[in-house]
């Protein structure tokens, strides 16, 4: 589906680079906004520029119908969602398809297949890729520990949904847990909105290797080689 006008969905560095590549295509650039941001210098550089709600981000950038609307009510024909925040949302991708607006990114069903962590290891497990042991947080303290046990010390405290570190919590002992669990929980709900996280045996000291691989709409698909990413 081709587009003239993208919504920029998102804050900041994040925003400021999808409005520069808006215009580098000659695409016209609707960037969203908190009241927190607002006054925001790079809000000037896009061509319009809309208040979706307060400095909550729950009630703004977390917002599936603040930002529909403010779609609509602008005339965008497609929203770009950059990272964090509602970028891995399959509701939200679902959503935008449903109010005929393009999401830029992936599928709905594919976001929900790779957005959720758990989902994922257990897709990449029956393809017959090594994970390493994990079990998602319960409710019950007592059972946290037995299981944070049974995953193996060192472990990670992490969302299960989101990503850049954000909800992710290293635990080197058992007495430091119970704490852990919290902050973690109360960062991945200010990041993403959802709280649910799992425990993940730690790897100390490891090399991060990423193969990123990319496509289309059209069916073509390429990857981008090796990259190291442990210095990050």
């Amino acid at each position: 589906m081709s587009f003239d006008r993208v919504l920029v969905a998102n804050r900041g560095e994040i925003a400021l680079r999808i409005i520069e590549a808006c215009r580098e295509l000659g695409l016209d650039s609707i960037v969203v906004y908190s009241e927190a941001d607002r006054g925001m210098p790079y809000l000037r550089m896009a061509e319009r520029a809309i208040c979706i709600g307060p400095a909550d981000p729950a009630k703004s950038y977390l917002s599936i119908p603040a930002i529909i609307s403010a779609a609509e009510v602008t005339g965008a024909e497609a929203i770009h969602p950059g990272y964090g925040f509602l970028s891995e949302n399959p509701d939200f991708a679902e959503v935008c398809s449903d109010h005929g607006l393009t999401f830029i990114g992936p599928d709905h069903r594919t976001i929900a297949l790779v957005g959720d962590k758990l989902a994922a290891r257990r897709t990449v497990a029956a393809a017959g890729v090594p994970v390493l042991p994990a079990a998602p947080v319960p409710d019950d303290e007592a059972d946290l520990r037995a299981v944070a046990a049974e995953v193996g010390y060192p472990l990670l405290v992490k969302a299960v949904y989101g990503g850049g570190g954000r909800g992710m919590r290293l635990v080197q002992e058992e007495g430091e847990l119970a704490a852990a669990v919290t902050s973690a929980a109360r960062e991945a709900t200010a990041a993403f909105g959802k709280t649910e996280l799992y425990l993940e045996r730690a790897l100390i000291n490891p090399r991060h290797i990423e193969v990123q691989v990319i496509g289309d709409t059209f069916g073509r698909i390429a990857h981008l080689g090796e990259r190291e990413c442990s210095i990050q």
